[in-house]
């Protein structure tokens, strides 16, 4: 609370002296005009490119990566009023902003307008026909990363009171970062540098010069055969929107079915449904090799099959930048794929530097990392225990329909927990929101322990990302289905599936032959009573 916050160190004052200023720049040297920074880089630079790194004084804490965990790390540090400087060698708002969450979104949102143009005959107007205009499209990506740009600049962390330096960071020692020249000296540090795509050791790939989900907004054109390496998320979001905008695409997937990590029965709807919208779904097994615009795989039978392409994505696999950091110097030990090793409170094995976001190498989404940067930033500085449940994280597919799940499935449940786990599936077929939307495809599945307890859950259909919220809520708070039933739901909408499917767990737990004893005997009772 404001007038109750701890001294920092720095912080000295007399009883009754006003409190300083905690964030407090050091004063710029001027630089030579040759070396003069342009743009971003001339906002925070603030030392000479001498032999000798200008030292600043310390910092609360040094966030290196300005992506989603880096810039929640600074926000909440600085809100605590502690003195922060983030580092970042490129652009402010990381791979979520540029190149992940928020142009594939917005590329999923022009896809599916575009598929419902062509689907609106049966109300009597005339259906789009051809491909889309991949120029108007890329300035509808462009519009949505502008417009959320400004909340993760350098005006709007400044404002915050986090100083921004830009450049490339590299540990010095275990109590300092050099950035340009300049020596950032910290008590305390967060590693948030990201990931970035990584390409399968396949025989003439590099050669074909693939995309990747980092330089597929690149395009210029629509691409007219496109074949995708991967059916995770990412793979299936951006096979299914490119298929509506008119590519012929191919979805080429290792495993034997779509979403391995994910509920089998939700992998495969999606596949019948990317196969009813054209695209070729393959699972049959890996890429062997690729030569001349032709790439080979081996099916379930062991045959050599090929495809055609005009265009390759490939978005299987991210290696995380951890690379030229300098971690030896910091005492940072990392593993044999470069994630950086740390405990369960984010703690590397420098106790002062702390890792969080997809270096570390848990649940890689945007919001985990997010939330394993405030907990970071909170241990670090106020030395608080993390509150992150890693069982209760939901995640979701932002196809049509939309693929969300939390906790286990019934299959990695039934590993952990034995026989006794049971599942609880509601068809949409049964959902009146559904029904009225022709959305009926979809399910709602739970996952209870043998105790009846929830463990996870799966819900595949429009707006899963938004019911899977309270199923989340329920996997953390160990509900069960009758305490979900309890709450009321809107009707009808989307969140009635967890509710329905709650309320027939409990309806078949009231059919039981011992539940009947009981609510038998009560009856008799009542009558008797009242008769």
């Amino acid at each position: 609370m404001e007038g109750r916050r701890p001294l920092l160190h720095g912080d000295r004052r007399r009883p009754g002296q006003p409190r300083r200023r905690l964030v407090l720049s050091p004063p710029a040297v001027p630089r030579p005009a040759d070396q003069e920074p342009c743009g971003l880089l001339a906002r925070r630079h603030g030392g000479r490119h001498t032999g000798e790194a200008a030292v600043s004084r310390a910092y609360d804490l040094v966030v290196i990566g300005g992506g989603s965990a880096g810039l929640t790390a600074a926000r909440v540090a600085a809100g605590l009023g502690a003195r922060v400087a983030l580092v970042e060698r490129a652009r402010l708002g990381g791979d979520c902003l540029w190149t992940g969450c928020v142009p594939s979104k917005a590329l999923l949102h022009a896809a599916a307008e575009v598929h419902a143009a062509r689907r609106v005959a049966r109300y009597g107007l005339p259906a789009a026909t051809g491909p889309a205009d991949w120029q108007a499209v890329t300035v509808h990506l462009r519009a949505a990363i502008g417009r959320i740009e400004p909340h993760d600049s350098s005006v709007a962390l400044e404002r915050l009171g986090v100083e921004v330096v830009h450049g490339v960071a590299r540990f010095g020692g275990p109590r300092h970062v050099d950035v340009e020249g300049r020596r950032l000296v910290f008590r305390h540090a967060l590693i948030a540098t990201g990931s970035r795509p990584s390409l399968p050791t396949v025989p003439g790939l590099r050669d074909a010069a693939p995309l990747t989900t980092d330089t597929v907004w690149d395009l210029d054109r629509l691409p007219d055969r496109l074949l995708v390496v991967g059916g995770g998320a990412s793979g299936c979001e951006l096979a299914q929107a490119f298929g509506r905008l008119g590519s012929h695409v191919t979805l080429l997937e290792a495993e034997r079915r779509l979403l391995p990590a994910m509920d089998a029965a939700a992998g495969g709807l999606l596949a019948s449904r990317l196969t009813t919208e054209g695209v070729e779904v393959r699972t049959e097994g890996p890429l062997r090799a690729v030569r001349l615009g032709t790439a080979e795989f081996t099916d379930t039978e062991g045959a050599v099959r090929t495809v055609e392409f005009d265009h390759l994505l490939v978005t299987a696999g991210r290696m995380p930048n951890t690379d030229g950091l300098g971690l030896e110097q910091a005492g940072v030990l990392t593993d044999e794929r470069g994630l950086i090793r740390a405990d369960a409170r984010l703690r590397t094995a420098n106790p002062r530097i702390h890792a969080a976001g997809d270096v570390t190498g848990r649940m890689p989404y945007t919001h985990v990392a997010g939330v394993q940067a405030a907990d970071a930033v909170l241990g670090a500085l106020l030395g608080l225990r993390p509150r992150l449940d890693y069982g209760a994280v939901p995640y979701v597919v932002f196809t049509d329909p939309e693929v969300a799940q939390v906790g286990p499935t019934a299959e990695q449940a039934a590993r952990v927990h034995g026989p006794g786990v049971r599942t609880r599936l509601l068809a949409h077929e049964e959902m009146d929101r559904a029904v009225t939307e022709d959305a009926t495809d979809g399910f709602t599945q739970l996952v209870l322990d043998p105790r009846g307890r929830i463990l996870g859950a799966t819900v595949v259909g429009p707006r899963a990302g938004e019911a899977i919220v309270e199923l989340a809520h329920a996997v953390r708070l160990r509900w069960t289905p009758r305490r979900l039933a309890a709450t009321v739901h809107p009707y009808p909408t989307h969140a009635d599936g967890p509710w329905l499917a709650a309320l027939e767990e409990v309806h078949r737990a009231l059919a039981a032959p011992r539940s009947r004893v009981f609510t038998g005997s009560l009856l008799r009772l009542r009558r008797g009573v009242l008769r």
